[in-house]
């Protein structure tokens, strides 16, 4: 079942570091370049993939093309795609070794959650991190 109560998503975001931000993008009027920063200054590690910008540098974090490519471990992996490429994302970051994943706004995929889930991940969706921050009161990461 995935996250919808106010206490479990203030505890994930409380134990998350390390966030994958899948779809992320270099242009400023798209959502996950503006959620990525929020994230970052919230003092969270975002680290973005995305395979149209591989090799690039995006809010000082190479960009990646895809998570198998990142070698650190992911707390959190946010799927900035449509509900029908999410499930290619969470099936990334059950291989990937993450421990939760998270869609975006208006992205809901109810296979792809139960292949998360079933795999042990915690899954969130429909939701956006950066509007869950304060409206939770999670305290910024030092």
């Amino acid at each position: 079942m995935p996250i919808t109560s106010d206490s479990e998503l203030r505890t994930l975001l409380e134990e998350t570091r390390t966030i994958a931000l899948v779809g992320a993008s270099d242009r400023p009027d798209r959502p996950s370049y503006r959620v990525m920063r929020t994230l970052q200054e919230h003092g969270y590690r975002v680290i973005p993939v995305n395979p149209q910008i591989t090799g690039e540098h995006l809010h000082g974090e190479f960009v990646f093309r895809d998570l198998s490519q990142i070698g650190d471990p992911i707390d959190l992996v946010d799927i900035f795609r449509n509900s029908a490429a999410a499930g290619d994302a969470c099936d990334e970051a059950i291989a990937a070794g993450a421990k939760a994943v998270w869609m975006q706004l208006g992205v809901v995929n109810e296979a792809a959650a139960a292949r998360a889930e079933a795999a042990g991940l915690k899954v969130v969706m429909d939701r956006c991190p950066a509007i869950e921050l304060p409206r939770l009161g999670v305290a910024k990461i030092a």
